[in-house]
């Protein structure tokens, strides 16, 4: 059993229900629109929502949308977690990026830089989750992992890091858009770290129904363990539809109750696989909502064997995942760029990046190819 440890005004771990988290879809500097998706979420059952901070114009905003919600609310820093001292006063629990910690003050630590927020977070009565995701491995890692999961071994080292501080009160995610991995990494390091608690999620899951269907294959088998404390499904939905993140983790919920689980295998799918990211603060042009599901309809049929596309709109993680497809369609302000695995193909209007996308498809799986 993991240990409890306290978020605002829930507890996550031990004997504690599993919680529900979501995020917040607008943009934060948008005070009134985040603060009234803060409170919709959580009046749909949401134990906990998240809100990107980039800059300090984010954090003056979160200020003012900290009087706005009773929500238990969760700050996502990602590259600037200098941040963390201004937010932390307004939140109950933080979250880094073990990936991302590189890209300020490089001269500096991980290490330096973690203690830095154990402190931070003593300080101000906050909980911390370490957040591995897959589309952004800090790259000292990726270079010296051979045999072991650089996502695992991401979260093992801050894991052990953060427990010698003494700092027990925090909890760690390993994400993949693969159910299959996400089953793998997290049933291996509830071995190796039974005690800290685990959130569990599938990282642009996509499109409902289809990213409803990867989530339940990696989150059911986790939890009919008793692996997982706290999960969020990943949709990509527009901020109108956010309570459906919330509808769906219900669902996982009744399931496991009930015992009707999927296995990880039954989201494994057959002919073309699209991940693209929920929409959320750092998405550059909600169009890409849009454009998902476009390009969805637009190669539904057209080839019978294994393909997966990458729609994202986020600046943070949509450069690793579009890396990590066949196709990637990584969504700018004003334009798509067209990727080939780490290849870019080209940068075209959210107009003609169908048309373009769909001839690639073609050369790549025409017999000559």
């Amino acid at each position: 059993m993991t240990r409890s440890i306290k978020i605002g005004t829930i507890s996550i771990g031990g004997d504690n229900p599993v919680v529900l988290q979501s995020m917040t879809a607008t943009k934060t500097t948008d005070i009134d629109a985040t603060a009234a998706t803060c409170q919709r979420l959580a009046d749909a059952g949401a134990g906990l929502v998240r809100i990107a901070v980039d800059t300090p114009k984010d954090a003056a905003a979160l200020k003012e949308i900290r009087k706005l919600t009773t929500a238990n609310l969760s700050v996502d820093l990602q590259e600037n977690y200098r941040l963390a001292e201004v937010v932390a006063p307004l939140v109950d629990k933080i979250r880094y990026n073990p990936g991302h910690l590189h890209h300020i003050e490089p001269q500096t630590s991980w290490q330096e830089k973690v203690r830095y927020l154990v402190k931070v977070a003593e300080d101000n009565d906050c909980t911390l989750r370490i957040g591995v995701n897959c589309g952004s491995i800090d790259p000292n890692i990726k270079q010296v992992v051979i045999d072991e999961d650089p996502i695992l071994k991401s979260a093992l080292d801050h894991t052990d890091f953060i427990e010698s501080l003494g700092f027990p009160r925090f909890c760690v995610s390993l994400k993949s858009s693969d159910p299959l991995t996400v089953v793998r990494i997290n049933e291996r390091f509830a071995a190796l770290r039974p005690k800290v608690p685990l959130h569990l999620g599938v990282t642009e899951a996509g499109l409902p129904p289809e990213g409803v269907l990867k989530s339940r294959a990696a989150m059911e088998p986790l939890l009919a363990k008793g692996i997982g404390d706290t999960l969020r499904v990943s949709l990509t939905v527009p901020n109108s539809r956010k309570e459906e993140e919330i509808e769906a983790g219900k669902l996982i919920l009744a399931n496991v109750k009930n015992g009707t689980i999927l296995s990880s295998a039954d989201g494994v799918q057959d002919g073309i696989n699209i991940i693209s990211c929920p929409s959320g603060a750092r998405v550059q042009n909600e169009r890409f909502v849009i454009l998902a599901e476009e390009v969805r309809q637009a190669v539904r049929g057209i080839i019978d064997r294994r393909l997966t596309i990458a729609v994202m709109g986020c600046r943070v993680n949509g450069p690793g995942e579009t890396d990590n497809a066949d196709f990637g369609l990584w969504c700018g302000a004003d334009f798509v760029n067209l990727k080939k695995g780490e290849m870019l193909l080209g940068s075209y209007s959210y107009e003609e990046i169908v048309a373009k996308l769909l001839a690639a498809i073609a050369v790549e799986t025409s017999p000559a190819a």
